[in-house]
């Protein structure tokens, strides 16, 4: 297993418009994760299960028959990682679930640790998949898409530790302008104003008062937008304070800053250009934070990347 990060300047990745529906992001069976419920088998078709040693930690998402997507954290070298598709049920295998070995890692040279930007990789398959109703690819945005504010979309993951959840699990988070959210980070934060936190290449999602998010075992894993009828993967889950607490919404690695390192390794890679997404009506509650009081003071942690190697958050249901 090769895992590299050049440093390099990456062309602009080419893109279509979304003028008719794409084969990915598409599903055809539509009906560890906070707050979330059981998925329904095939809804997520990218979903991917990363294991180490046979045991799940991370998750990803499937973006051609050969390369999955997933998060830089999630990684270390000389490890042993399979990727599974097509799972439901981490105990259980079906005639449509496919397995691959690894053959080569590709991590963003810019990710170092937790909150740096270039929480992002790319994992080549030893093998490719066959897409069957199962297993798909998700669709990607292009480096000029924006995701509004408000705009509902869906994490999914088994999650991690002793308690984590057999059944895939899914949760719908509206998404949160990157200005607000690293307002609210700073208000729990020793970090001063005139430094940001939430980076460009990053994304968030999540609910005013806390209760649904993805939490260990997600990382990696996607946040999927649907728009005209096709889901598109907006951010990779990559790190947070706590889990599922108030004021404090998940983080995820934004793909479209990401498309041209994605394309350089994916040359075939097809990044969609989806105009300008608008606003949902309603929105819904409003993120503008304007406390009086700290309602998390005596729950906040460092921030954490969101696999098992840090210890479990409890999951909530």
């Amino acid at each position: 297993m090769i895992f590299l990060y050049p440093s390099t300047i990456y062309p602009s990745a080419s893109t279509t418009t979304a003028s008719s529906p794409p084969v990915c992001g598409s599903p055809v069976l539509s009906s560890r994760i906070v707050g979330g419920t059981d998925a329904v088998d095939g809804r997520w078709p990218w979903q991917v299960s990363v294991q180490y040693y046979g045991d799940h930690i991370c998750g990803g998402s499937l973006i051609s028959r050969q390369w999955v997507l997933s998060a830089a954290h999630c990684y270390i070298s000389e490890a042993a990682y399979t990727m599974h598709f097509g799972l439901f049920r981490l105990s259980e295998e079906y005639n449509h679930t496919q397995s691959s070995s690894v053959s080569n890692i590709y991590l963003h040279p810019n990710y170092t640790g937790t909150g740096s930007p270039g929480d992002i990789a790319l994992v080549k398959l030893s093998s490719p998949v066959n897409y069957t109703s199962y297993i798909m690819p998700i669709c990607l945005p292009a480096a000029s898409v924006t995701f509004p504010r408000g705009l509902e979309c869906w994490v999914t993951g088994w999650g991690s530790g002793t308690s984590y959840p057999n059944t895939l699990q899914e949760v719908m988070t509206p998404i949160i302008d990157r200005a607000t959210c690293d307002q609210l980070y700073h208000m729990f934060s020793d970090i001063g104003s005139n430094k940001t936190i939430i980076l460009d290449d990053m994304i968030c999602s999540g609910y005013i008062d806390g209760g649904k998010d993805s939490c260990q075992g997600d990382s990696g894993g996607p946040l999927v937008c649907k728009v005209n009828g096709v889901w598109y993967e907006a951010g990779i889950v990559s790190w947070g304070i706590g889990c599922a607490l108030p004021y404090l919404p998940g983080v995820y690695t934004l793909v479209p800053a990401h498309a041209a390192w994605i394309q350089s390794y994916v040359p075939d890679a097809t990044f969609i250009d989806l105009g300008d997404i608008p606003l949902p009506t309603p929105a819904g509650k409003t993120w503008t934070p304007l406390l009086r009081h700290n309602p998390v003071e005596s729950h906040l942690q460092e921030p954490w990347t969101r696999h098992l190697v840090h210890p479990p958050c409890r999951l909530l249901f």
